[in-house]
């Protein structure tokens, strides 16, 4: 039968465009855009097929019942095992969540560090900036930027009195550049809150990642450095 219900429509994540691509950009250790584009091409296939299995156990899609943290943290993650696969001077760092992500293939023991600046740190998010670490450190920083629906978006809808609407997974761009400690500001917290201290990017950091951009859709403009969103 036919699923009305929000978040459980059989909507496929869009695919990425080859000419999105930025061949200009510059990537340390070994890694080409080209590795980022199959990692990227290789997780539109995952949450297609994961997405249109849960559909027919009248389940929600991947994207809309994670937490939305929980959701960027997997995109993250697939391209820390993925990229690997194109580009074999890098290797997911085997250190229980060592940081950073990608280190160079046998620069360390056992491909294992818990923390160092040699290597490139991987995030998935929603946001086109603003992106939080917990500290502020010289490392190599690359995005994956994402549009798609949320846990959260039935909740607001309601609250607003509208519909929710359903749109589709896509990745909307992939930003890097080597990041200093300047580029940072930690995140205050109220006394009550538990929130965990953070460390923003300072427009500063995002200048440099724009600029090295390495996947754009080409439907998406670029954002103003003064006008972030």
């Amino acid at each position: 039968m036919a699923v009305q219900k929000f978040g459980l429509e059989s909507l496929d994540p869009l695919p990425v465009d080859s000419s999105g691509v930025n061949p200009q950009c510059s990537i340390p250790y070994g890694v080409r855009a080209k590795h980022v584009f199959l990692a990227l091409e290789g997780f539109i296939d995952f949450l297609g097929f994961m997405n249109r299995q849960l559909v027919t156990k009248l389940i929600s899609r991947l994207e809309t019942f994670l937490m939305p943290a929980s959701f960027s943290s997997l995109v993250g993650e697939f391209m820390n095992v993925r990229i690997p696969l194109f580009c074999q001077s890098v290797v997911k760092n085997r250190f229980h969540n060592g940081h950073p992500d990608l280190v160079p293939l046998g620069h360390y023991p056992n491909d294992a560090v818990q923390h160092s600046t040699v290597g490139i740190e991987v995030k998935g998010s929603r946001n086109r900036s603003g992106w939080q670490g917990h500290n502020a450190e010289n490392i190599w920083l690359m995005v994956f930027i994402f549009d798609a629906n949320s846990a959260n978006d039935e909740a607001d809808a309601l609250k607003k009195g509208v519909s929710p609407i359903a749109r589709p997974f896509r990745f909307v761009e992939v930003l890097g550049a080597q990041l200093e400690f300047e580029d940072w500001q930690f995140s205050g917290r109220g006394e009550a809150s538990r929130r965990t201290i953070t460390a923003t990017v300072k427009p500063s950091g995002y200048i440099k990642m724009a600029a090295n951009w390495i996947y754009r859709d080409p439907s998406i403009r670029p954002l103003s450095p003064c006008r972030r969103a």
